[in-house]
Order: C-alpha cells, then structure tokens, then sequence
C-alpha cells in the first residue's frame, strides 16, 4: 500500500506555499481524483464564493445541452451511448469497461461481470 506524506504546494492565485496532507492526498487517490489541487483553503473558499455569486446574480448562463452519442466501446467493442462528445483521438469506453479501468487505477475492487 502506498504511503502518503504531506507535501508542499504553492497556490497559482495568491502564490503562497500550503501543505496538501497525507490525508487528503488518500482522499483524492480514493475518489480517482489525478490532479493535485492548485489553490490554498481560503483562494479555493473565494474561488466558490465567486462562482456562487455569479450564479445566484445570473443563473447558469449557458444550460448545458443533454446529449447521448452512440459510440463502440474502446475496449470490448459493444455499442452503447455515453453522455458526452467524445473527443477525436481519444478512446471512449462502455460504463463497465470505464468502471473497471477506473478501478485498476484507484486501487477500489468492481467485480467483473
């Protein structure tokens, strides 16, 4: 099992140094979450409180469209939808073929079915 040590960050708002704890790097690596966070506590607490402000003084600006795409899985080749454009390039997986890589990657068991 990996052990984590608490590492020194710099913020790319206010530009100051903040410790990312062993804690919360288990907490990232748990959810699958790859990148380290770029903000300190209080930039990130700003950071909200601007988006919060926006949205309550404008509403959501530009709804997001649902959208289902037909596409052939990366992997298993089943076809299958997912909700989003694929982007060029990129493989594009079916639900389980993506939990199952998820789940080799942040170390959480999916039985194969």
């Amino acid at each position: 099992m990996y052990e984590y040590k608490d590492k020194i960050l710099r913020c790319i708002d206010c530009e100051e140094e903040f410790i990312f704890t062993a804690g919360e790097q288990l907490f990232f690596a748990d959810k699958g979450l790859k990148n380290e966070p770029k903000r300190c506590k209080s930039c990130k607490v700003k950071k909200n409180d601007r988006i919060a402000a926006n949205m309550q003084a404008y509403g959501q600006p530009f709804p997001r469209e649902r959208v289902e795409v037909s596409i052939k899985c990366a992997l298993c080749g089943i076809e299958t939808t997912v909700p989003f454009r694929p982007t060029q390039g990129r493989p594009v997986y079916c639900r389980d073929c993506f939990l199952r890589m998820r789940a080799s990657t942040s170390h959480v068991h999916v039985p194969l079915t």
